[in-house]
């Protein structure tokens, strides 16, 4: 292998009720990377358990997800659509690189302390070193390429240290095998050979982070407690257009200029979610609404919001209907994503020096 091959991978928690935040966010931006580039898709299952999950609600949310990918337009046949607990190497390397990563680095992630807050000393050890199963996930494809939020932007540069100390570490190890791909851009910190990638975030659009319907400095949540704060995407019409009525607001008339949405959280948010549903920029929506109320502007918002989510939920009903193909889907892309990272942890064994003497 002269170079790596240009490869996608993301994934989305089968937790709690998916949104338009999910929907803008990750999923909907999945569709277009299929013709461009070999793409993996997972639902992240073993994520999803650093917190109590309900056995049956997960199975369940599981399904859900998958029908979301399905009827947002990403194709089984052009991508690999599975499950990560069906492919045991996401779980192998996670601890290989649970003893790369150093603590100080898990220590400054800042979901951690969000997520646990004041109760960090009874959080799992799951939650604490999730991020080096995210690491795991992305490089047991030796996938090139991520498309993430700014949320998760912290979680990938660890991931890129991840692989930049595997390959500092075992440089000599990896070239002696014969394993190594010419690295691109050679240091004095680099070796000229590497193993993974050094892994890129695809980070584009202009609604990269959907924030609460009820407080523009929020990220939108499954776990927000009020379900006004957040469009699921199984919402029907008429609680879509409740919502977006409801919407926090100021008193304020919409500017013609973008730098007028600054300190305007809740405006800069609404005009966002319009702009990334009509594709277009937020430029282009406020040459269209600037100095218009918002009385104005939510219908248009509301109108736009049902056109684009009816259908997509009209189609996720469809096949939840039918959960038997749902797993038919998840059971074939598992064999396919397997049949990918089972020579990357048989390398990644002898890398490290494991002694294989059973067969698989």
């Amino acid at each position: 292998m002269t170079a790596f091959q240009p490869r996608v991978f993301s994934g989305v928690q089968p937790t709690g009720n998916l949104h338009l935040g999910n929907y803008l966010g990750a999923i909907v931006r999945f569709v277009p990377l299929q013709d461009q580039m070999p793409t993996i898709f997972s639902i992240v299952d073993m994520h999803a358990i650093t917190v109590w999950q309900d056995p049956a609600e997960l199975t369940q949310q599981t399904r859900e997800v998958t029908a979301a990918y399905l009827a947002a337009g990403v194709d089984p046949k052009k991508s690999i659509i599975f499950n990560q607990s069906q492919v045991k190497e996401h779980a192998e390397l996670a601890w290989i690189f649970n003893c790369i990563a150093r603590m100080g680095w898990l220590k400054r992630m800042t979901q951690f302390k969000d997520k646990a807050g004041k109760n960090a000393e009874n959080a799992s050890v799951g939650l604490f070193a999730y991020p080096n199963l995210m690491a795991a996930d992305i490089l047991a494809y030796r996938a090139t390429h991520v498309p993430v939020g700014d949320d998760q932007k912290q979680h990938l540069e660890l991931t890129r240290d991840i692989a930049q100390k595997f390959n500092n570490d075992f440089a000599d190890r990896i070239k002696e095998l014969g394993l190594g791909v010419p690295n691109p851009e050679p240091s004095h910190e680099a070796p000229d050979e590497l193993y993974f990638p050094i892994t890129e975030p695809m980070i584009t659009g202009p609604a990269t982070r959907i924030m609460s319907l009820r407080d523009g400095n929020k990220k939108m949540s499954k776990s927000d407690p009020s379900d006004l704060s957040r469009i699921n995407l199984t919402d029907d019409q008429d609680t879509i257009a409740k919502k977006i009525r409801k919407a926090k607001t100021d008193p304020e008339a919409l500017p013609s200029e973008v730098d007028g949405l600054e300190g305007r959280a809740e405006a800069d948010n609404l005009v966002g979610i319009y702009a990334a549903l009509a594709g277009k920029s937020k430029a282009e929506v406020l040459g269209e609404f600037g100095g218009q109320q918002f009385s104005a502007f939510k219908p248009a918002l509301s109108e736009l919001a049902v056109e684009k989510l009816a259908p997509m939920n009209n189609e996720m009903r469809r096949i939840m209907n039918d959960p038997a193909s749902v797993d038919a889907v998840l059971r074939d892309g598992a064999e396919r994503a397997a049949e990918i990272a089972e020579p990357v942890l048989h390398d990644v064994r002898r890398i490290v020096g494991f002694l294989e003497s059973r067969r698989n």
